[in-house]
């Protein structure tokens, strides 16, 4: 009997359960506290930060799903088990989510809305010109599946697409840039980039002052991947010089974010509670059963996390 240890704090365990059991009824949903001992039989563990310490007290764990596309909420426990595979998800209903956040903020940095936001608060008529979508040249930073997803939501209105990889992909919907030495070229060809890179060592703080810099001025940014992509202090300080129009932010460095961050004051910032692409019980279900069928087969299973690349 399949057996799945589940975790997510402070939110209702039964509709998980329910899609769980709507696929397979047989499988054994243990919602956290109630995990059993440790020394009952194999399990998957499928959680979203879970308590630093927690999953090394159960050797009989064979694979862990994270209940997200990120996977730093795990890599960051010092115990956490090595020799243990981890699943990232990569369900269609998260990547459906991502690419309606993008599709939705892409089109207001576009249409300049933030801008008509702002004089609506000051009771002001103020008419802006928007270009052809043609002309809007949109690049994606992080052409994994969310990235893919987002640019095939994107094309059929007709923007200029390109994406950065750290590695080269095969597609051709898109202009492709790949590795350090093509960021800056990626960058300046960009009029609003999509930040939709994981958590790594070289990730870290890449969107800085002199990186945003390189973005043509009036240059709109999105991130909707990880919080520590961006240095929020330069990100402010070229929204103050209007050299950087706008932005809309999903993901921070601290969440959530401080009630005194100087971010929530700024017109053309739209701040969203990491919430772009909230995984659906329903689909994510599917996903982890079909994947521990595949595990069970002795196959491997989709977005296995790679340790030495951090994704």
């Amino acid at each position: 009997m399949t057996r799945i240890l589940f975790y997510l704090a402070d939110y209702p365990h039964d509709i998980w359960r329910q899609c769980i059991h709507a696929i397979d009824p047989k499988v054994e949903f243990l919602g956290n506290p109630d995990w059993g001992s440790p020394e009952d039989g194999d399990a998957y563990a499928f959680v979203w930060e879970p308590e630093p310490g927690l999953l090394a007290r159960y050797p009989n764990i064979k694979a862990i799903f994270s209940l997200g596309a990120g996977v730093d909420h795990l890599t960051r426990d010092p115990d956490l088990p090595k020799d243990v595979p981890i699943i990232r998800m990569g369900d269609e209903g998260l990547k459906e989510g991502m690419a309606e956040y993008i599709l939705m903020n892409v089109l207001m940095h576009h249409r300049q809305t933030p801008q008509l936001l702002a004089a609506q608060r000051k009771n002001q008529w103020k008419r802006v010109f928007s270009l052809a979508a043609k002309d809007v040249r949109v690049g994606i930073l992080g052409y994994g599946a969310l990235g893919q997803r987002a640019a095939q939501a994107l094309k059929p209105l007709g923007y200029n697409i390109a994406a950065w990889s750290r590695s080269p992909k095969d597609d051709d919907l898109v202009a492709h840039f790949t590795g350090m030495e093509q960021l800056d070229d990626f960058l300046a060809r960009t009029d609003i980039v999509v930040g939709l890179l994981p958590s790594t060592k070289e990730t870290e703080g890449l969107l800085d002052f002199d990186r945003l810099s390189r973005l043509p001025e009036g240059a709109s940014v999105i991130n909707a991947g990880r919080g520590s992509l961006i240095v929020l202090d330069d990100l402010m300080a070229l929204l103050d010089s209007g050299y950087i129009a706008g932005a809309s932010l999903d993901v921070f460095p601290e969440e959530p974010l401080p009630k005194d961050h100087p971010l929530w004051g700024y017109d053309t910032v739209i701040i969203t509670p990491h919430s772009a692409a909230i995984t659906r019980p329903d689909t994510a279900a599917e996903y982890v059963l079909r994947n521990i069928k595949r595990i069970e087969n002795g196959e491997s299973p989709e977005n296995l996390l790679d340790t030495n690349l951090g994704y």
